[in-house]
């Protein structure tokens, strides 16, 4: 194990630090890292594939465990136009898209909606270390893009429920997907109200007996214990983690955690961009090469044009529906999930799913271009599209710095509103004093 970690860490290094020289996303240098020390280049494998497969679920976890730290709550709340119709969008317009594709290549009715459940998901994971690296964290847009892949992962959750019910009884069970939403959604609503209204409570109160260690060490035991409650209710551990980021940043602590958990996170970050890399056949990407660049293609274009149209739906500028919608364009760890479904229940196609792990591979390598390309790309489109559009794209604008302004404006200190109300109060009795005197006079 130890072997493992060193040849994990000094080949992340030294292809990190070449990647960093030749200016690229050091994402990708970790993928080229699993590359290398991968069973698939020269024969056989530097690294025991189960440790580095068990750290990089790891990674995962800690990785959505952060996200929850820096996403509040009230945010989610306040974008939830954006998330619920960009999510929705997305999801069905990939599935449909997924869909037709399956079916033209030749694949049965399952077949074909796996693929498509398999096609609509992005990666919270790599969004969300692309856009860190690009220096994009504070831009407006990650807000609405945080916002959409949380719903995406809450419907993956259902949609793998829905996969099995028609895999195994080869017909659509609704009253059994209604029990599953229904049974997620009160779930949801227990762990946050719970986890909100008890764990900031008992954390103000040990606050001064809570050191760094303490303190790192009481998060980490939250978010494993959250994850394995999300496991015995049927969920995805990812979602366990981030929800219990999410409880947190509810905190007086929150900040603090985040930074402590910053090194850690970077860590096993690492080494599941490595566990990707290792899953890259040469072989397999000359032997379907068609196949994947077909399906790179469908992602690519599909979600630049679903999460697009539904960012601006949703009451997005423009802008901020094309960073979000380039930054969308790779498949997510949850295809993995739904493949690794559809192979044990005996349904999925067997060259399925090397093409779907190349895919994911190649669409997050093209990741942080794409994503570069988005400011040029809409700079074009204003350039050259119609007046009426660019009048609509303008004014979109300008609801949304007004929407801001207004935000800012009203962020006024308590002791002022308080000063205001009884100002108010004091001049309203007057005012009406005054009036009460004047018909007293008249009469």
């Amino acid at each position: 194990m130890v072997q493992d970690l060193y040849v994990l860490m000094i080949t992340a290094a030294v292809v990190s630090i070449i990647f960093k020289f030749l200016k690229q996303p050091v994402v990708l240098g970790y993928i080229v890292a699993g590359v290398l020390v991968g069973p698939n280049l020269f024969g056989e494998t530097l690294v025991n594939e189960e440790n580095v497969k068990a750290w990089g679920d790891i990674g995962v976890l800690f990785v959505l465990f952060c996200i929850g730290l820096e996403f509040r709550l009230k945010n989610l709340i306040s974008s939830g136009k954006v998330a619920a119709i960009g999510a929705m969008t997305i999801i069905l317009g990939m599935m449909a898209w997924g869909y037709l594709v399956g079916h033209d290549a030749g694949l049965d009715m399952i077949n074909s909606l796996f693929l498509a459940g398999m096609l609509c998901m992005s990666s919270t994971t790599i969004v969300m270390k692309v856009i860190d690296e690009a220096g994009m964290s504070k831009e407006r847009f990650v807000k609405g893009a945080t916002s959409i892949l949380i719903v995406e992962d809450v419907v993956a959750v259902v949609l793998m429920v829905l996969l099995s019910s028609i895999a195994i009884r080869h017909q659509f069970e609704g009253a059994e997907l209604l029990n599953k939403v229904l049974v997620l959604a009160i779930t949801l609503a227990v762990w946050f109200i719970c986890g909100i209204l008890i764990i900031p409570t008992l954390l103000r109160i040990v606050k001064k007996h809570l050191n760094d260690e303490t303190l790192i060490i009481l998060a980490l035991g939250l978010c494993l214990g959250m994850v394995l409650t999300a496991e015995e209710a049927g969920f995805s551990s990812a979602l366990g983690a981030f929800v219990m980021g999410s409880i947190l940043a509810e905190t007086v602590e929150s900040h603090r955690i985040e930074k402590l958990m910053t090194p850690l996170k970077n860590v096993f970050a690492a080494i599941f961009f490595i566990s990707v890399g290792m899953l890259i056949n040469p072989a397999s990407l000359v032997e379907y090469w068609e196949s994947i660049l077909w399906v790179c293609l469908v992602v690519i274009i599909g979600m630049i044009l679903f999460g697009t149209l539904g960012c601006w739906w949703g009451g997005q500028t423009m802008r901020d529906s094309m960073l979000t919608s380039f930054s969308f364009v790779q498949i997510g760890e949850f295809s993995f999930i739904i493949a690794s479904l559809g192979t044990s229940l005996g349904v999925l196609h067997p060259v399925i799913y090397p093409i779907i792990v190349a895919s994911s591979v190649v669409t997050t390598f093209l990741t942080p271009y794409i994503m570069k390309a988005a400011v040029p790309c809409y700079n074009f489109l204003y350039k050259h599209a119609p007046g009426s559009l660019r009048a609509k794209i303008d004014r979109r604008e300008q609801e949304i710095a007004a929407a801001e302004t207004a935000t800012v404006s009203d962020k006024v200190p308590l002791a002022d509103k308080v000063r205001h109300a009884v100002r108010h109060t004091y001049i309203t009795k007057r005012l009406v004093n005054l009036f009460i005197k004047n018909m007293s006079a008249h009469d």
